[in-house]
């Protein structure tokens, strides 16, 4: 829907501000923005519009009519909360994104209806999608090949047991495109269809859990029957000897599964900037990413990686992304908010994360969706907008996606650690005293 409206807006060579909405933010939060677009002659791309407060929407429709009144009467300035402002020649323009039903969402009021044209995105042709993305990554077999993989999804779909945490959409659906242009690039002699097994093998691997690999890895086989065996992993030797000697170093055992682990988790860093790492507690989630961030700095190739760590359930959200006090109009900055702008103003390129450790629950989660999308912006109650840079991360460690919202689920790379794999030899090893060393 967002990217609908950015699309347009760019053919038109308009500027336009997305604005995720949320609960902090008051009819002033909201007014200001109305008057910078009206004044500006911008477009707005409100996501996520009913998460405000009903009070707050019933004064937006006010707000907005006095600026759509404007408009219609070609003034050149408009009207509101009893002070006059100017009003661009070629007016503004309010786009409004939603999903009605989730958990911390308003009904529209009418009066605000009335002002919004109505339109209902429908799930798009994937096959077609897929086709021309395809081509556009360099593929000359597009067309057989969109035809597979849609039918893949479709299945995945349909016969795996519904997890939480399974996305078959179109972000997803991007994902792995960029995986297998990447490697047709890389190896631009190889199979096709071999390349873009490897890349829905590799990228999707991750996060099946271990009831679904044998149906997972037949549909593969079943689809793909002429280069299933001979298209191995793609495997960085160097690097994963590297993660072992770190292991080593840090008390750990390097355990297949748990390397396997920490290259995943690269791959992942690697094409998406939000990650959620899932298992329940003592499945390596922790030690996964420090240990990542350990072979980053010692291997010097990516840079001295830094992090910090928040426990975002240990405060209310209002303290996490900051508040404005209602009394004195103070903006109160948030423990979040004041992180990511300081990563954020660093210098350096060197890899930085933010890690978010702590249960999910809608309050807190929805207020990062346009960080978690293309967007990758955090927008705050004051009107401040704060970017996620490239070579900034997000990880999410979490238990489960029990309180998620699809909205959120959709956005991002997943991980999931499952239970069976944690090894107890390896948890009593590590726990052991270390031999002494020889006389």
């Amino acid at each position: 829907k967002t990217e609908t409206t950015k699309d347009l807006s760019a053919q038109l060579g308009k500027a336009i501000y997305v604005v995720n909405c949320g609960p902090e933010m008051d009819y002033r939060t909201m007014g200001d923005q109305f008057k910078g677009l009206a004044s500006a002659g911008a477009w707005g791309c409100f996501d996520e519009y009913n998460r405000l407060l009903a009070e707050v929407l019933s004064v937006n429709s006010i707000q907005y009519k006095a600026v759509l009144d404007a408009i219609r009467a070609k003034g050149a300035t408009f009207r509101m909360e009893g002070v006059d402002y100017t009003l661009h020649p070629d007016g503004c323009m309010a786009f409004i994104t939603m999903n009605p039903g989730y958990l911390g969402r308003t009904e529209l009021p009418e009066s605000l209806k009335v002002l919004f044209r109505p339109v209902t995105v429908m799930v798009p042709d994937m096959q077609m999608i897929m086709e021309n993305m395809l081509m556009a990554e360099g593929y000359t077999t597009a067309s057989n090949l969109a035809k597979k993989f849609f039918t893949l999804y479709r299945l995945l779909g349909d016969l795996l047991s519904k997890q939480m945490h399974y996305d078959w959409g179109l972000r997803a659906i991007k994902s792995v495109l960029v995986v297998a242009g990447g490697f047709k690039r890389g190896e631009p002699d190889r199979p096709e269809g071999g390349l873009l097994m490897r890349a829905l093998r590799d990228f999707n691997l991750p996060k099946i859990v271990e009831d679904d690999m044998v149906v997972f890895m037949g549909l593969l086989k079943d689809l793909f029957p002429d280069v299933f065996d001979s298209m191995p992993r793609k495997r960085d030797i160097e690097f994963e000897t590297l993660v072992g000697v770190v292991a080593k170093e840090s008390n750990l055992q390097p355990s297949d599964y748990f390397v396997q682990n920490v290259v995943d988790l690269q791959d992942l860093l690697d094409i998406r900037h939000c990650v959620f790492e899932i298992g329940s507690s003592g499945n390596n989630k922790s030690k996964c990413w420090q240990t990542l961030s350990k072979v980053w700095t010692k291997g010097g190739v990516r840079g001295k990686t830094t992090f910090r760590d928040i426990n975002p359930k240990s405060i209310t959200p209002n303290e996490l992304y900051g508040y404005v006090n209602m009394a004195t109009r103070e903006w109160k900055d948030g423990l979040l908010s004041s992180t990511m702008r300081e990563m954020a103003t660093m210098p350096d390129t060197n890899p930085k994360w933010i890690v978010l450790d702590g249960d999910l629950d809608a309050n807190w989660i929805e207020n990062m969706n346009s960080v978690m999308d293309d967007n990758r912006l955090l927008t705050l109650a004051s009107n401040e907008r704060i970017r996620l840079l490239p070579h900034m991360r997000m990880i999410f460690e979490i238990r489960d996606l029990n309180y998620a919202s699809p909205a959120t689920v959709t956005r991002m790379g997943m991980i999931f650690l499952s239970e069976e794999s944690t090894e107890v030899e390896c948890i009593v090893q590590s726990w052991l005293p270390p031999p002494p060393p020889p006389p």
